[in-house]
This record gives structure tokens, sequence and C-alpha cells, in this order.
């Protein structure tokens, strides 16, 4: 398709240049040569990027004797061996990395900023929450346009005479809405990650949850209540 379409340019060219005369004719030829040698270099340039990183590819399987997935399916096997040699949970290979690598690791963390406060409810953050949910929900659009046709109310609102009356909605979908919000709880309940601990921080929870929440108030209100909590500290505060 490529050569035919450069073909058919040529072939306009060519019409174009006869009905030229005089330095009209010499720029003409300037032109397309200069547009021959844009067309080499590119093709030069593409040619010589393929080069190199095939060349990369190939020294870095050969460094590691197999190609970059068969060697980490390879390094998990073997943390795996490890853990189980050592009595510990397989799904903690964490517990095997050195001091540099965990450094690494938080180092490339620390590089993405979590958002604070409020910003964990920006739009950017809601939307992504919902393309996950909805990942995996299959849509049966003539199913909804059967349900929106027999409803004149389909879309309701407050001032919906049908506002909070029971709607026909398919015991499927309901079925189906059940089994993702147990899904949720599911997952919910085995989410688990390594978290930092620091010894000189003050004790002010009682359990991990409550200091998750109170690191999430602290975000949110730490700014507006910092006077007040030296002051309770230093015992200065107003009866």
């Amino acid at each position: 398709r490529g050569g035919a379409a450069e073909g058919a340019d040529e072939a306009e060219d060519a019409g174009a240049f006869q009905n030229l005369t005089g330095r009209a004719k010499k720029m003409f030829e300037l032109r397309l040569k200069m547009n021959k040698a844009r067309k080499a270099n590119h093709n030069a340039v593409v040619a010589e990027k393929k080069r190199q990183d095939k060349e990369a590819s190939d020294e870095g399987k050969e460094s590691r004797g197999v190609s970059k997935k068969k060697y980490y399916e390879q390094l998990q096997a073997q943390k795996a061996a490890q853990l189980e040699a050592g009595g510990l949970d397989t799904g903690k290979k964490y517990l095997l990395d050195t001091a540099e690598e965990a450094e690494e690791y938080y180092k490339k963390q620390v590089k993405k900023q979590n958002p604070q406060g409020g910003e964990i409810f920006n739009q950017t953050s809601l939307y992504n929450a919902y393309e996950k949910r909805t990942k995996n929900i299959k849509v049966n659009l003539e199913e909804y346009e059967e349900m929106k046709a027999n409803d004149p109310d389909f879309y309701r609102n407050s001032n919906s005479m049908e506002y909070g009356s029971k709607s026909n909605v398919p015991e499927a979908n309901v079925d189906r809405m059940v089994a993702e919000l147990e899904e949720r709880e599911k997952n919910k309940s085995k989410y688990s990650r390594r978290r930092k601990h620091y010894e000189d921080r003050d004790v002010d929870a009682i359990n991990e949850r409550n200091a998750h929440f109170n690191k999430k108030i602290e975000r949110a209100f730490g700014n507006y209540t910092l006077e007040i909590k030296q002051n309770l500290e230093r015992g200065t505060a107003l009866p």
C-alpha cells in the first residue's frame, strides 16, 4: 500500500515537473532531493534503533542465560523454596529481601506521591476506582433498552412520584450485585501490605485500624489543631 502511494506521488511530481521551466524546475529538483535524503535518514535512524534494542536484549539474555520472564519465574520459585524450608509463608517473599533491595524498593515508592487529605477523593482517584469496579461487569444493552422502553419514569429524580418504590430489577442483576459486593469484602479482608514502623513515634491508637483512622484525621485536620495539641501537651490549655 505504501509503495503504491509513493508511486502515485512520483507520477504526480513528474507531471508537475513537465509544466515547470527555468529556476522553478531546479527548485523542484532540489526539493525532491531533500525529501529523498530526509526519508533515507529517517529509515537509517529507525534501523539503528532496532539494532541497538536487539543487541541490548541479547546481552541481557546472555548475562542471565534465559529470557527476562523465565529469569523472574526462576527467582520467584527460589524464594518460595527458601521460605518453605524456613517454615514461613510463601506469600511473604519480601522477608528474603536484602537491606539494599528494600531501600531501592522504598525509593521507588517515594517517587510516586500519594494524595493527601481530601485529595484522595479527587476526580482521578474516583474514576480509577469506578473503572476497577466496573471492569468485569457485562452489560446487556438489549435488556437495558427494553427496561427503559417499558418504564416511562426510568430516569427518576427527587420529584418523581415513583421515587423510593420498588423497581422491576431482575433477580439475576441483584444476585450479580450482591456477588460483587461480597467479592470486594473478601478481597478487602485479605488485603495487607508491609508498613513502616517508627520506634520513636508516640503510641496513640489501640489497634491497627484505629491507627489508620488517626493518620487520616491527622492529614486532614493536623494543621488546624496543632496549637491545641501543643497547649494540651504543655499543660497551658485554657479551661
